[in-house]
C-alpha cells in the first residue's frame, strides 16, 4: 500500500513537472509582448520619424501634406502599440474606419494604406533586431510573439478601409443614379422623368423603383417620360419600360412617353409592343401640354398690351 501510494505520488509529481514548462511558454508571448511595448514606447519618436522618412521615400500618402502625414503616423502607431498591448483590435478597428473617412475623400488608395502600415512593421521588425542582436534565442521568441499580432494589425486596418472604401463608392454610385434619373414635380398631380444616357438592365430597375416611388409620394396622376437622351434600347429595357408604363398605370398615373427616336420606335415594334397602349408624344412640350390636358389645365395665351 505505501509502495503504490509512493508511485502514485511520484507520477503526480512528474505531472505537475512536466506541465510547468507548457505554463511557462504559454505565458511567454504575454510577457514578451509587453517587452516589445515597452521598448516600443521608449523609443517612440525616433521609431515614428523613421517611418515617416519610409513613407516619404516610398511616396506613399502623396495626397497629404507632411504635417498631415506625421499627424496620422503619430496616431496610428499609438493604435498600434496600444493593439499589442492590450490585444484588442477594436480601437484600432474604430480609428481605421475614422482615418477612411477623412483620407478617402483625398484620393488615398487602399494599397496606399496597406503599403504604410506594412513599412511600420518592417520599422518595428528592424528596431527588434538591432536591440537583440546579441541574443538570438531572445529574438526569436520575440518575433514569434511580435509577428502573429502585427500580421493581425495590418490586417484589420486593411480590412476596415476596404469597408469604408466599398462603403462611400455604393453611396457615390447612389447619388450618381439618382442624379441621373430624377423625378421632377412640374406642378401639382405631374411629374416629369428625363432620361440620359445608356439604360442597362439595372439602371431600368432603379429607374422604375423611383418612379413608383414618386408617383405614390405625389399622388401622381401624369407621368412624362422623356427619353430624347437615350440614343438606343436593347429588347430587354425596352420591355422594361413597357412594365414602368403598365406598373404606373396600377397605381392610377396615365404615363406620356415622349422623344422617341426612330431605332426605339423600331425596337418597341420588333418586341412586339402594341403601340396603342402606349400614349406617345413627339417631344417634351408637347408632352407637358397634354399632360395638362389630362388634368383639366387650360393654357391661355396672355394678349399682348396695346401701345401707347
Amino acid at each position: 500500500m505505501i509502495v503504490a501510494k509512493r508511485n502514485e505520488t511520484s507520477r503526480e509529481t512528474m505531472t505537475l513537472n512536466n506541465q510547468a514548462p507548457e505554463l511557462a511558454r504559454s505565458e511567454a508571448p504575454s510577457e514578451l509582448l509587453r517587452e516589445l511595448v515597452a521598448h516600443l514606447r521608449q523609443n517612440r519618436t525616433q521609431l515614428r520619424e523613421e517611418w515617416v522618412v519610409r513613407i516619404s521615400e516610398t511616396r506613399l500618402l502623396t495626397a497629404m501634406t507632411k504635417e498631415e502625414i506625421f499627424a496620422e503616423a503619430t496616431s496610428i502607431y499609438d493604435s498600434y502599440v496600444e493593439a499589442l498591448e492590450t490585444e484588442a483590435f477594436e480601437a484600432l478597428q474604430a480609428y481605421a474606419r475614422n482615418l477612411s473617412e477623412r483620407i478617402i475623400p483625398r484620393g488615398v488608395e487602399t494599397h496606399e494604406v496597406v503599403g504604410i502600415v506594412l513599412l511600420l512593421r518592417d520599422v518595428l521588425a528592424r528596431s527588434l533586431f538591432a536591440k537583440y542582436q546579441n541574443d538570438f534565442k531572445k529574438l526569436n521568441r520575440i518575433l514569434d510573439a511580435y509577428e502573429p499580432a502585427a500580421n493581425r494589425i495590418a490586417n484589420t486596418v486593411a480590412v476596415g478601409f476596404v469597408q469604408e472604401r466599398e462603403r462611400v463608392i455604393r453611396q457615390q454610385q447612389e447619388a450618381i443614379r439618382e442624379l441621373s434619373t430624377p423625378v421632377l414635380q412640374v406642378r401639382e398631380r405631374l411629374l416629369i422623368l428625363p432620361i440620359i444616357g445608356v439604360i442597362d438592365p439595372q439602371r431600368a430597375r432603379q429607374l422604375t423603383e423611383q418612379l413608383l416611388r414618386g408617383i405614390r409620394t405625389n399622388r401622381a396622376k401624369v407621368v412624362v417620360i422623356d427619353i430624347t437622351g437615350v440614343a438606343a434600347m436593347d429588347v430587354t429595357v425596352a420591355n422594361h419600360l413597357v412594365q414602368t408604363v403598365e406598373a404606373s398605370r396600377l397605381l392610377g398615373a396615365t404615363v406620356i412617353v415622349t422623344g422617341l427616336s426612330p431605332e426605339i420606335a423600331q425596337t418597341l415594334v420588333t418586341i412586339g409592343v402594341d403601340l396603342g397602349k402606349m400614349n406617345t408624344v413627339g417631344d417634351l412640350q408637347g408632352g407637358i401640354e397634354q399632360a395638362e390636358r389630362v388634368l383639366g389645365y387650360k393654357v391661355a395665351t396672355l394678349a399682348e398690351p396695346e401701345p401707347r
